[in-house]
C-alpha cells in the first residue's frame, strides 16, 4: 500500500516544538559584527549631506559607512523595466520613500547600533512626494530625472473600441487591489564570514539559496564556485523573500571591508517599511454580456504601483494577464498594463503574486454584472464556465490549463454551504429588518502553479552503506513541510522508513543546484526531481542485487512493500537495502536528476464566505468559509490542508483588515503590528475545506501547487460576501479593506442616495 495520499504526521515538527528552529540570528558567529541601518526619514528629498562623525565616537561603533565609500553598482532592472530605474544600495543624492537605507553603523554589539543610527545626521531638502500610482502616471513631479517618466514599464497588446458593442449590457467598476505587508514571523536576516582562502560563507533567510549565490557573486565579483550560500530554518517568506535586498547582501561587503564575521538581523519596524510590499493594483474592469448572463466580453485596465524601485512588483502584471479570464469562456477579453513608480516601499512578489489580482478582479466583475441583470452570482457563474470536455483549453490571452472540472468544485462548495437554506435565512433578515444582515460571497477561480518562470528543479537520491537514504533537493521550506513531503515521495519508491531518509536543502555545496520555493512549485518540480531520482536509484540497486542473487537484471524484482530485492517468483530468496548498498561500488546507488518541466499546471476552486454585517456600525464578521481546493494529486492531505488554511488566513484578512497605508507626504501609519491590522484566530472561523483531486497530466505525480490556492479563492469570496449583505441597501461595491468605517460609510452613502 503506497503512503502517498495519507495523513503523514510532519516529521519537522517534534524539533520546532522542543528544541525549537535555528535560524539565522540563532547562529553563533564568533567575533561578528552587527549592522544597522540609518533609514530615510523622509519620503521624497534631495539628499544634501550625511553627517557620520558623531556617530563615529559612539560607544561600540566599528565604523559608520555611506554611499561614497561602497564600490558596489546599483541594482539593475529588470531588462524590460526603464534602465534609469536602478536600486541603489544606499541612497545617492535623493531619497525616494521613508525607510530607504542612507548609511551603516557597524558596531560591536547589536544594541549599541541603534544609539549610534541616531546620532547620524542627514541634511534633507523636500521634494513632493507621489504616493497614489494613478496620480503619479501624469505627476510633473518626476522620481528619476534621468528617466523622464514614473513609467516602469507598460503591456499594451491592442485596444478593440468595439469589442462591447454587441453587448445588451456593460457594467464598469474601478477597483483597488489594496497595498498590503508580508509580515513573516522571522523578519529578513543575514551573516557573512569570509574564510583565508577568499570563500565566502553567507547565511541568509530566503526561498532561494542559489539565487543568492548568483547575486552575490555577481555583484562582489565572485566566482559562484567561492559563494557558499546557507539557508537555515526560514520563519515564513510569502514571497517577498524570493529576490535579494541591498541590505541582505551589503553584510557580506562590510564583512570583506572589516575582515570581520557580520550579521544584520531587522526589527519589525525596519521589516514593515522594508521588506517588500505585495499586490498594489490599481484595476479598471469592464464587463458585458447578454441580458440572460452570458458573457462576450472583458476588458482589465491595471495600473501596478511599483513603489520607490521597480522590482518584481513591476513585473507581477504578466502573471495578472495569464490569468485575467479566469475559470470563464469569454469571447474576447483584453489585458492593458502600466507599472509605476512611487515614493513608497518597492512592491514585491507576495503570496499569488499577481494571480490573486487577477481573481480579485474577475470575481468581482461576475458580482457585478448579475447585481445589474438582476440574477444570482451562481447563474451567471455557471452559465459562463469553460466546460469540462475544452481542456486542454487555450485562454483569449494564450494561457493553456491543463485540465479542470470547474462545474464539478461549484457544485461541491455550494452543497457543502447548504447555499439554498443561506439564502432563505438571507430573506428572512431582510424581511424582518434585522440589525446585522447576512451575506453570501463565491468565488470560482484557477490559478498557475510552477508558471512565471523555469519549471525545472534538481534532486539527488542516494542509499548510503548502511540503507539509508540522503535527499538532496533544490526546494527549501519555509513552512511548508518539505522534509515530510519528500520523504514520501522516496519512502513510496524505496520502500524504507521515513526516519531512515535524510533531506538536504538550502545549502549551495550540499545541493549541485536550486530555482527554490516560490509560486507553489515545490513537489511538482522539486517532487518529481526526486521521485526520477529515485526510480533510477532502483533501477541501478537491481544489477546489484542481480550479482547478489546470482540472476539476470531482467529477472530481479524490487518489492517496495518487503523491502528488498528477488528473482522473479522466487521471493523467499531476496536481498535487502543493507546488503545491496554493502555491495554496491561507491556512487552506486546516488542518482542526480535536473527534471525539465514541459509546462505549468492550473489548480483551481471554488470558496463559499458567510459573513454577518451590523448595518449600525459596520462590522463584519465572518461566520463561515467553505473551501474546495483542487491541486490535482494530494500526496499529503495533512500538509494541503496546512497549506490552505493559512491561505484562507491571508486571503480573509485582506478582504477585511489588512492594507499600508500613508499619508500625503508619503509618511507610513501603518508601520507597525499596531497600526497594521495584522489577523489573528479571533477574526477567523474554523474552515470547512473539501478535497478535491482531478490529477494532471503534467507530471507522472500528477501534483500541482497548493500553496497559494487558499488566498486567491478567499479574498473575493468575501468581498462578494460583504457586498451582498448589503446590496438590498442599495449598495454596489466595497473597498477592501471592508473596515467597519468604510462599510459604514457606504451604508450611509446608499441609503442617502
Amino acid at each position: 500500500m503506497s503512503i502517498l495520499g495519507n495523513r503523514v504526521l510532519r516529521r519537522e515538527d517534534p524539533a520546532f516544538l522542543t528544541t525549537g528552529g535555528k535560524y539565522v540570528d540563532d547562529l553563533p558567529l564568533d567575533g561578528a559584527v552587527s549592522l544597522t541601518f540609518v533609514r530615510s526619514t523622509m519620503a521624497h528629498a534631495r539628499l544634501l549631506g550625511v553627517d557620520v562623525s558623531e556617530a563615529r565616537q559612539a560607544p561600540g561603533v566599528v565604523d559608520v559607512i555611506t554611499v561614497d565609500e561602497l564600490d558596489l553598482e546599483p541594482i539593475a532592472p529588470f531588462g524590460f523595466v526603464n534602465s534609469a530605474m536602478a536600486y541603489p544600495w544606499l541612497a545617492r543624492d535623493v531619497v525616494r520613500y521613508v525607510g530607504e537605507p542612507v548609511a551603516i553603523v557597524v558596531t560591536e554589539e547589536r544594541y549599541q547600533g541603534q544609539d549610534a543610527a541616531e546620532l547620524v545626521f542627514v541634511d534633507y531638502d523636500p521634494l513632493p512626494a507621489l504616493v497614489d500610482p494613478a496620480e503619479a502616471l501624469d505627476s510633473d513631479v518626476v522620481l528619476f530625472p534621468d528617466a523622464g517618466t514614473n513609467l516602469a514599464t507598460e503591456m499594451n497588446f491592442g485596444e478593440d473600441p468595439s469589442m462591447f458593442d454587441d453587448c445588451d449590457v456593460v457594467v464598469r467598476r474601478r477597483i483597488v487591489n489594496q497595498r498590503v505587508a508580508p509580515c513573516p514571523l522571522e523578519g529578513r536576516a543575514a551573516a557573512a564570514a569570509w574564510g583565508g582562502d577568499g570563500r565566502l560563507t553567507f547565511w541568509v533567510s530566503t526561498q532561494t539559496a542559489h539565487g543568492t549565490r548568483d547575486s552575490l557573486s555577481r555583484y562582489l565579483g565572485l566566482d559562484a564556485a567561492d559563494v557558499h550560500v546557507i539557508a537555515p530554518d526560514v520563519g515564513g517568506g510569502f514571497g517577498a523573500k524570493i529576490g535579494q535586498y541591498p541590505e541582505e547582501m551589503v553584510v557580506a561587503w562590510v564583512a570583506r571591508r572589516l575582515g570581520r564575521p557580520a550579521k544584520w538581523v531587522e526589527t519589525r519596524s525596519e521589516s514593515m517599511v522594508g521588506l517588500g510590499h505585495g499586490r498594489g493594483q490599481v484595476q479598471d474592469v469592464a464587463i458585458g454580456g447578454t441580458r440572460d448572463g452570458k458573457v462576450l466580453a472583458y476588458r482589465l485596465a491595471v495600473i501596478q504601483d511599483s513603489g520607490a524601485y521597480p522590482r518584481v512588483g513591476a513585473a507581477l502584471p504578466i502573471m495578472t494577464r495569464t490569468m485575467v479570464n479566469g475559470v470563464y469562456d469569454i469571447p474576447r477579453v483584453e489585458f492593458v498594463t502600466k507599472s509605476v513608480v512611487t515614493n513608497t516601499t518597492p512592491t514585491v512578489a507576495y503570496r499569488g503574486a499577481g494571480r490573486p489580482e487577477a481573481t480579485a478582479a474577475i470575481e468581482r466583475a461576475m458580482d457585478l454584472i448579475a447585481a445589474e441583470l438582476g440574477m444570482d452570482p451562481v447563474d451567471v457563474r455557471r452559465r459562463n464556465l469553460i466546460p469540462n470536455d475544452a481542456f486542454p483549453y487555450t485562454t483569449p490571452v494564450g494561457t493553456v490549463y491543463d485540465i479542470g472540472d470547474y462545474e464539478r468544485a461549484l457544485d461541491l462548495v455550494l452543497d457543502a454551504a447548504g447555499y439554498d437554506d443561506l439564502r432563505a435565512e438571507q430573506r428572512r433578515r431582510r424581511d424582518a429588518g434585522e440589525p446585522v444582515q447576512l451575506g453570501i460571497g463565491l468565488s470560482v477561480y484557477v490559478e498557475i502553479t510552477a508558471g512565471g518562470g523555469p519549471a525545472n528543479e534538481w534532486g539527488a537520491v542516494e542509499v548510503l552503506a548502511d540503507g539509508k537514504v540522503r535527499v538532496r533537493t533544490g526546494v527549501s521550506p519555509h513552512g511548508q513541510g518539505h522534509i515530510t513531503s519528500m520523504s514520501m515521495i522516496v519512502a513510496d519508491a524505496l520502500g524504507v522508513d521515513l526516519d531512515d531518509i535524510e533531506v538536504v536543502y538550502g545549502d549551495t555545496d550540499a545541493v549541485l543546484k536550486g530555482v527554490g520555493t516560490m509560486g507553489s512549485r515545490s513537489i511538482q518540480t522539486g517532487g518529481v526531481a526526486v521521485l526520477r531520482a529515485a526510480k533510477e536509484v532502483v533501477d541501478n540497486a537491481r544489477h546489484v542485487a542481480a550479482d547478489l542473487l546470482e540472476a539476470a537484471v531482467g529477472d530481479v524484482v524490487f518489492d517496495p512493500a518487503e523491502r528488498h530485492f528477488h528473482v522473479a517468483g522466487t521471493p523467499a530468496v531476496a536481498r535487502s537495502w543493507s546488503e545491496v548498498a554493502a555491495a554496491a561500488a561507491p556512487g552506486a546507488l546516488a542518482v542526480e536528476h535536473d527534471y525539465q518541466g514541459s509546462s505549468a499546471t492550473f489548480p483551481f476552486g471554488a470558496h463559499v464566505a458567510v459573513v454577518h454585517v451590523d448595518t449600525e456600525t459596520g462590522k463584519v464578521v465572518v461566520r463561515r468559509m467553505v473551501a474546495v481546493d483542487d491541486a490535482g494529486r494530494i500526496l499529503n492531505p495533512l500538509l494541503a490542508e496546512g497549506q490552505v488554511h493559512g491561505g484562507l488566513a491571508q486571503g480573509i484578512a485582506q478582504a477585511l483588515l489588512e492594507e499600508v497605508r500613508y499619508d500625503e507626504d508619503g509618511n507610513p501609519i501603518t508601520a507597525n503590528l499596531a497600526d497594521y491590522a495584522f489577523v489573528t484566530a479571533a477574526e477567523l472561523p474554523s474552515f470547512e475545506t473539501i478535497h478535491m483531486e482531478t490529477p494532471t497530466p503534467v507530471n507522472e505525480l500528477g501534483a500541482k501547487g497548493i500553496g497559494e490556492s487558499g488566498t486567491i479563492g478567499a479574498t473575493p469570496a468575501v468581498q462578494n460576501a460583504v457586498v451582498d449583505a448589503l446590496a438590498h441597501l442599495g449598495v454596489r461595491h466595497i473597498a477592501m479593506p471592508a473596515t467597519p468605517e468604510r462599510v459604514w460609510r457606504a451604508i450611509q452613502a446608499a441609503t442617502t442616495a
